[in-house]
């Protein structure tokens, strides 16, 4: 482990640049932060806190000069490796012949900066979906390998956070090429970090840091251990994925439903949501056609759509499919929780939906665990 001073802290975006990468970390805009290109430490949200409750969201500016004390940003870094619109052909017509052609795209080589340990759990699923099946996407593939992930450990979690529940942070166990951890107290502001590849070795040593000594490392990991114990919400785990395959006629799907908006913000916001749909389009003239991915929701009433009607016509069963496939069918098809635990869903929710609340609900329903524990 090592230790990055405040002030040298622009000396790590340097060298990620003198490499050639892009560095997307977290950027304060239009009242929020999300994630863009960054340059120097002064693009990320120094001083900058959010708040984050059932269908609520807002910014804090406070004096400590942090650089990542906000919790989780309004969209996600799937947004990078697996863009919202991606051709997937284009044709022409040219005296009479038709070819086809798939684009070569050669993407940005990214430096993801600010990834959260649950992000990086989500990340993770996504190459399950993406990489590990029989037919990887060779776009994503060439997204996700050229990508440096700089993790962040979080010192701090926010209102409706659960990953602690769902074992998928605070603290970052794997998948990154740099972990920092932010410490600012008794006068001091540093970064501990830490390499878990290769690559990230090779960087350390560029910087040429110096060992963190053990009152830092503490200070670190009292700093991670702070945002475990402050969790606005908590998963129950134990038994749900059986629970929610065992109750499909469940009264709890039918009283969501009432507050459902089906605006598919839910699945927008979440890390490890993958559902597509193809969009066709030619130009007036005839003479050139293309077919697009693009982003789609299980809440839309064309998504489970088949030849004559929508399979699932109301939102009681789009909730129940999406809630039921995140936290139990996944686990059939990619041996995980499809959920992390990062919040967002809830924070983005018009309404306020809860998923915590509505597993806690179907627990007391069907005679499990509640929340004392009773």
């Amino acid at each position: 482990m090592h230790v990055l001073e405040r002030a040298q802290f622009d000396t790590l975006l340097e060298a990620l640049q003198q490499h050639g990468r892009q560095v997307i970390g977290p950027v304060r805009r239009d009242g929020v932060i999300g994630y863009e290109p960054v340059r120097s430490a002064g693009d990320l949200p120094v001083g900058w806190a959010d708040e984050q409750e059932a269908g609520r969201y807002r910014l804090h500016h406070k004096d400590h000069g942090r650089l990542f004390d906000y919790t989780a940003g309004f969209h996600t870094w799937k947004r990078y490796l697996y863009p919202p619109t991606a051709v997937l052909w284009q044709a022409s017509r040219d005296n009479g012949r038709l070819s086809f052609e798939t684009p070569s795209e050669t993407p940005p080589k990214f430096a993801l900066l600010g990834v959260r340990a649950c992000e990086l759990h989500a990340i993770a699923i996504q190459d399950k979906v993406f990489l590990d099946g029989a037919h990887p996407d060779p776009a994503y593939a060439v997204r996700r390998n050229n990508a440096f992930i700089i993790a962040v450990n979080c010192g701090r979690a926010g209102g409706t956070c659960f990953c602690a529940s769902m074992e998928t942070g605070p603290r970052a166990q794997g998948g990154y090429d740099l972990a920092l951890t932010e410490v600012a107290e008794d006068g001091r502001h540093y970064f501990t970090v830490e390499a878990g590849t290769k690559k990230g070795e090779r960087l350390l040593d560029e910087l040429e840091l110096r060992e963190a000594i053990e009152a830092e490392r503490a200070a670190a990991a009292a700093a991670v251990e702070a945002a475990a114990n402050q969790m606005g919400r908590q998963m129950p785990v134990d038994g749900l994925r059986e629970l929610l395959a065992a109750n499909p006629e469940s009264p709890r799907w039918e009283a969501v439903a009432k507050r459902c908006l089906c605006c598919a913000n839910c699945t927008m916001a979440c890390p490890t949501c993958f559902c597509s749909t193809v969009h066709d389009s030619a130009a007036m003239t005839g003479e050139t056609a293309k077919r697009e991915r693009v982003w789609d929701s299980c809440f839309t009433m064309e998504f489970s759509y088949v030849h004559g009607g929508s399979v699932r016509k109301d939102a009681s069963s789009r909730y129940r499919q999406w809630m039921t496939h995140k936290l139990s069918s996944w686990h059939d098809q990619f041996g995980s929780s499809g959920c992390v635990g990062c919040g967002r869903c809830i924070t983005w929710c018009p309404v306020g939906i809860d998923i915590t609340e509505e597993a806690w609900l179907l627990q007391e329903a069907h005679g499990g665990p509640t929340r004392t524990g009773e």
